[in-house]
């Protein structure tokens, strides 16, 4: 059969379509570029924001217009299955955590409803690029009060190290110089079947492949990243590993992690990153931040904007807050959206302003670049062994390392050419 896959959403959700294709090549289908080409649509969904579910429920009614088996895959068929068929009463469910039936559910004729959690084997063996996605884990071990995601991957399922080793060394052997271990939360790795066994042993383990690659790690959550601090410095400081953390702090006020369920305070995520760079030199950190959330009051977000000056994030993904169904903070008293799009703009301007002065400490140096991916305009995208973005204006080779001279800054990225 033809199948057509798309997807929305995170790393984890992309890397969850590379399961599906080669899960289904593997049986012999094959995976096409449209719509018109295939037998069998999957839309692998996201609905993390109502914006997105919006856009979800629009994309659906499109492709049902084909005439056409349609699966509705990922975190709406799990959180929402209500809904989805309401727009779409015809189409088969395939939860995040059983992409391995997609083969049944495919070669399925009625509608085939998947939604219960397998046991995590298959990886994908597919490399799009000079990247390669390889989930280490899905589900978390928190159960935040905005959180659509939970509702949606509800168990925490760990692969086995020897599978995830697999896939690296199957990406590599297929060309890929960056392996991004992804994951609903990283440091939660093991917690489900081996707590003495964590994220850490995951990436020695991987970064002792041979091959010239980097390894990328994926999100974590602060009080997870805590419990393997000194195993997660040990492998950071490892030669073929960014030193790069995404560490949401979605908050810079007690109060309002309170309300979230976050469990840990601002001074404990202020003394992680701290620790954490004071012990990786040129560490570069990401975080996450939710503007409006109920209980933010203008103190409350005055000291997320303080968090956001002192601790000099690289980049910070911000959001709006948005009501999400069947979540506690769907029921508490809501900011209103004048509100939040103001703050979304002064938060904006913080970020923006941060990360530039960071960003321009690099001005005139030369740094070392792994290319990785086609930019607008005939350039080519690198990045630094801190994971800072590098636009360079020459047509240089996918894959390689170079060394690049700075000639600008912005907020986002580094601009130069080769040194």
């Amino acid at each position: 059969m033809r199948v057509y896959l798309e997807t929305y959403g995170c790393a984890l959700n992309r890397g969850d379509s590379l399961i599906m294709e080669t899960l289904l090549k593997d049986r012999g289908h094959e995976v096409v570029e449209t719509p018109e080409q295939a037998d069998v649509l999957i839309l692998n969904t996201c609905t993390v924001r109502m914006d997105t579910e919006e856009r979800m429920i629009e994309r659906m009614k499109s492709l049902y217009r084909y005439g056409k088996k349609l699966v509705v895959a990922g975190c709406m068929a799990t959180a929402e299955p209500g809904l989805v068929k309401t727009t779409i009463p015809t189409a088969s469910l395939l939860s995040p955590q059983a992409v391995e039936e997609v083969v049944e559910v495919v070669e399925s004729p009625g509608r085939v409803v998947r939604l219960e959690p397998t046991v995590p084997t298959v990886l994908p063996r597919i490399v799009e690029g000079k990247i390669a996605i390889v989930p280490v884990e899905d589900g978390c071990a928190g159960n935040c009060s905005f959180c659509i995601t939970k509702n949606a991957r509800r168990k925490l399922r760990s692969y086995p190290i020897r599978r995830i080793v697999e896939s690296v060394r199957e990406g590599v052997r297929r060309g890929a110089v960056e392996i991004e271990l992804t994951g609903q939360d990283t440091a939660a790795y093991g917690l489900d079947f081996d707590p003495s066994i964590n994220l850490a042993q995951v990436v020695n383990e991987v970064s002792s492949v041979e091959g010239d690659f980097m390894v990328r790690i994926g999100m974590m959550t602060p009080e997870q990243a805590m419990r393997i601090l000194d195993d997660l410095v040990d492998a950071l400081k490892r030669e073929k590993v960014f030193k790069f953390v995404h560490l949401p702090v979605q908050s810079g006020d007690d109060s309002v992690l309170e309300l979230m369920n976050r469990k840990y305070t601002v001074d404990q995520f202020r003394q992680l990153v701290k620790e954490l760079r004071s012990k990786v030199p040129d560490l570069s950190v990401a975080t996450d931040v939710i503007v409006g959330h109920p209980g933010e009051d203008e103190e409350a977000f005055r000291n997320t904007l303080k968090l956001m000056e002192e601790l000099r994030f690289e980049r910070v993904h911000l959001a709006k807050y948005s009501v999400r169904p069947n979540t506690r903070s769907a029921s508490m008293k809501q900011i209103p959206d004048i509100v939040k799009k103001e703050r979304m703009e002064r938060a904006n301007r913080v970020y923006a302003e941060v990360a530039l002065r960071e960003h321009s400490k690099y001005l005139g140096s030369s740094v070392s670049v792994i290319t990785t991916e086609l930019g607008a305009r005939g350039s080519v995208i690198g990045r630094t062994t801190n994971y800072i973005p590098v636009v360079l204006r020459e047509a240089v080779e996918l894959g390689k390392w170079v060394k690049a001279k700075v000639e600008e800054a912005s907020f986002f990225d580094l601009r130069g050419r080769l040194n």
